[in-house]
């Protein structure tokens, strides 16, 4: 297997990452290649899952090792594919994901493009104690004011920011697709989040 590969990153496509090694090119399939685009034309080591299948060897990258991690657990889920698992982790960070699966959070887990409420029923089943990562829930979590968890009020604006989407014409189907990114910045009201999804939906 490869673990991973280090060398000159020559080139960055939509969904590649091309990085010589000793005049070897190596094609490395990531979630977004263009987290490395500021180490263009410069050495740098991407983390590998190499994915073996009877028509094709591909090789999946990652920026660090657990997401690689991450991802070879998230596909021994049945009905999780690589292509649907290095979606999922390009579109969420380790810990959120290793919360909403100890959470049982399905609504968390469903927002994820190909994930329906049964996968992810199926997710928790799979995953739930299984994940060697152990997430710290931090002091910026809390609100210091009142000490209440960031969560609740974050999950008030994101949905009252759904509903605002779709006011304005967008369907569940279009909003779902987004639904990653927007938990990401848990730190927008509901006017930044609305903002910010017209934004990617505009670039879908």
């Amino acid at each position: 297997m490869i673990a991973y590969i280090e060398g000159e990153l020559v080139e960055i496509t939509d969904s590649l990452a091309i990085i010589d090694v000793n005049g070897v090119g190596y094609q490395i399939v990531c979630a977004n290649p263009f987290h490395f685009q500021n180490n263009l034309n410069q050495t740098i080591k991407i983390h590998t899952y190499h994915h073996v299948r009877e028509d094709a060897q591909i090789l999946y990258g990652f920026r660090d090792y657990d997401e690689k991690l991450l991802f070879s657990h998230i596909i021994t889920v049945s009905g999780i594919g690589p292509k649907s698992g290095l979606s999922i982790v390009g579109s969420t960070s380790v810990d959120q994901f290793v919360i909403a699966i100890e959470d049982e959070d399905d609504k968390f887990l469903s927002q994820f493009p190909g994930v329906g409420k049964k996968t992810a029923r199926q997710m928790i089943l799979d995953l739930k104690g299984k994940l060697p990562f152990e997430v710290k829930q931090s002091a910026d979590q809390f609100d210091s004011k009142s000490g209440k968890p960031v969560k609740a009020a974050n999950n008030q604006a994101l949905d009252e920011a759904i509903e605002a989407l779709k006011v304005l014409g967008y369907n569940d189907r279009e909003v779902k697709t987004i639904m990653p990114q927007l938990k990401q910045n848990d730190t927008l009201n509901t006017d930044e989040l609305v903002k910010h999804g017209l934004a990617l939906l505009m670039k879908a």
